[in-house]
């Protein structure tokens, strides 16, 4: 039997956590729910769409689960914020682990964790609360994620890394061995670090300059 899950927040990752939930795992959802200044429709996906100040009246929290469907905004402390308040609510955090994902059998995980399809995670790897795992990453071996992390698709974490709390890793990161990333840093779209980062640290990704030419660089003829 399909338990019941309340999604927080009616953005696109609401969207897809709507989704991989109601078919890819044992919830079901029932409603979506905003700060009542964010409410916008009434229904989504056929489902009722209330405000935080009224779902515990019409959701009971002891026969409902949760998951705050927010990104990373603030280094996810909107999320944070979302889950607290839930759980102050009397409402359990649900975590989903796509059914494409490899966990390995011993890996730890918090509350609240939500891994997409594609993703490695090793052997004695540690996830904290309130985890987002994107598509297709790499958490190697006996690496300590910490809590409120985003992780976007395809970055590469190594064996042993000690990544601290409120943290977002961009597209196609790569971590080296054995590096302690302290709290509240940033490292960007396709970053290579080699180095520790203190805390509130960023690292840029690189950027390619744009201009105009790319029919010139490939020889296409328009007339």
């Amino acid at each position: 039997m399909k338990r019941n899950l309340v999604l927080f927040g009616d953005g696109l990752f609401a969207d897809i956590a709507y989704e991989y939930f109601t078919h890819d795992s044992d919830y079901q959802v029932v409603a979506f729910c905003v700060d009542r200044p964010y409410l916008q429709c009434e229904q989504k996906f056929g489902l009722p769409v209330i405000t935080t100040d009224e779902i515990t009246e019409k959701f009971n929290p002891a026969e409902h689960s949760f998951y705050a469907a927010i990104t990373y905004g603030q280094l996810n402390r909107v999320r944070e914020r979302f889950f607290n308040q839930a759980k102050k609510m009397g409402y359990t955090p649900a975590s989903y682990i796509s059914s494409r994902a490899f966990v390995w059998r011993n890996v730890e995980l918090g509350e609240h964790c939500f891994i997409f399809e594609n993703n490695t995670v090793q052997p004695f790897v540690k996830l904290g609360d309130n985890v987002v795992l994107w598509s297709g990453n790499h958490i190697g071996h006996h690496s300590e994620i910490g809590s409120h992390v985003f992780i976007a698709s395809h970055a590469v974490i190594s064996g042993c890394c000690h990544i601290g709390d409120h943290q977002f890793i961009g597209v196609n990161a790569t971590l080296s061995n054995n590096l302690t990333i302290a709290d509240d840093c940033m490292i960007g779209a396709a970053a290579l670090v080699t180095r520790n980062m203190e805390e509130d640290g960023f690292a840029k990704g690189s950027r390619s300059e744009v201009s105009a030419g790319a029919r010139r660089f490939f020889k296409v003829v328009t007339e």
